[in-house]
């Protein structure tokens, strides 16, 4: 089945493509969604004019992003989570939770266009970046803190190694028992 995009659909095409797709993925995902429209002769010849405003849309969509990323980056969003063993969080921090954390300072972003592979889930610094048009995405830092004041770091670590060479040692000490019975 052939369709014409009229939004960008990632690892697709973009905006007036026409493409070739299978008929269940058209019917019943693009066309639906209003994301493409059937390739008759009447819809290829609305192309031209299609491909026209998208042009016009994609440098006005460029510019904004591109004002957008050098805002980004300078943007710092910090979160307080419990902490546990080997500096390890209760939970993660969330793609969805660093969207929500810009929108409370004013940057409406959309949590899908926030490129983390996976939910962070230690303390420290980190780099996020997010996603703003085809070629330009922007970094945001993020910071994960204990929200225990009186935390330190790799304490729950050094205190977890005492606490396994004192039962390794608790071990040993019960298997020499052992042998002596």
């Amino acid at each position: 089945m052939e369709v014409i995009l009229k939004e960008d659909v990632e690892k697709l095409g973009h905006r007036g493509d026409v493409v070739k797709v299978a008929t269940g993925y058209g019917r019943n995902y693009l066309l639906p969604q209003r994301l493409a429209i059937e390739a008759t002769a009447a819809n290829k010849a609305v192309i031209v004019q299609m491909k026209e405003s998208a042009v016009r849309k994609a440098v006005k969509d460029k510019a904004a992003a591109t004002e957008q990323a050098d805002k980004l980056s300078a943007v710092e969003v910090t979160f307080e989570r419990k902490v546990g063993a080997n500096d390890v969080l209760f939970g993660s921090v969330t793609s969805q939770d660093i969207a929500a954390e810009l929108a409370k300072q004013g940057y409406e972003i959309d949590r899908r266009k926030i490129a983390l592979d996976e939910p962070l889930k230690a303390i420290g610094e980190f780099h996020v970046p997010v996603k703003l048009f085809r070629d330009i995405s922007a970094h945001v830092k993020v910071t994960i803190k204990s929200d225990d004041p009186n935390y330190v770091p790799g304490a729950h670590a050094a205190a977890a190694a005492a606490a396994d060479e004192g039962a390794v040692r608790g071990r040993g000490d019960y298997e020499n028992e052992r042998e002596r019975d």
